[in-house]
């Protein structure tokens, strides 16, 4: 297989695309979408996120120490978006958004009601890395909708769907992506048009692919 040098960058997907979940020390609450998040030790369990100085939550992950971390669904790619490219310093996003919240378990911070599983988290450590500081945390407890666990006491992650994130594009469960990055916050006219033909050729490559192997 022959492969061409491209220049040093994080070239890694698939992706969770989450909704993290912080408080104020002041007791308002915000939510903002984190693709870097990651699984870091199993005993005790203890997860990582990266996040940006300039975040509004930045400020929250720092001065309580807590957050929690909800997995997001296919049918949520439109929130989780918006989640990430609108600042709560300039709407509520919670509000805009209709979202029900419910209080957290052994953090003080809530979570989405909407969010087929919550992994309430507490930091351990923070690390300045360059754009993004490293958030790691012990995760205190998980809250899982009872629906979606099976026989077997686990959690049917194929059964909720689950919503990743590639360089620009959300993916569900199914071959083809949900949406592209910004499109839930695009207008109607020429950008709006711009994301659906991104969308539409990005599915019409994938496929080309797929009947391309079955060949």
């Amino acid at each position: 297989m022959a492969k061409e040098l491209f220049k040093p960058s994080v070239l890694v997907g698939p992706l969770p695309a989450v909704l993290v979940t912080t408080i104020s020390k002041d007791g308002v609450p915000n939510v903002f979408t984190v693709a870097w998040v990651g699984v870091v030790c199993s005993h005790p369990p203890m997860v990582s996120i990266a996040v940006k100085k300039e975040r509004l939550s930045y400020e929250n992950l720092v001065e309580t120490g807590e957050f929690v971390i909800n997995l997001t669904t296919s049918d949520m790619a439109k929130i989780t978006d918006f989640c990430g490219c609108r600042s709560a310093r300039k709407i509520n996003k919670i509000v805009h958004l209709g979202l029900e919240l419910e209080p957290g378990t052994d953090v003080a911070v809530p979570s989405l009601v909407r969010s087929p599983a919550a992994l309430e988290c507490r930091v351990r450590s923070v690390t300045e890395l360059g754009s993004h500081d490293l958030f790691l945390a012990e995760v205190v407890c998980n809250k899982v909708d009872s629906s979606l666990i099976d026989e077997n006491g686990k959690f049917d992650f194929a059964g909720a769907g689950m919503l990743a994130y590639i360089h620009g594009e959300y993916f569900g469960l199914r071959r083809h992506p949900v949406g592209t990055f910004g499109f839930s916050v695009a207008k109607k006219s020429t950008r709006r048009a711009r994301h659906e033909r991104r969308l539409q050729m990005s599915r019409s490559h994938r496929q080309k692919k797929y009947k391309h192997k079955k060949r």
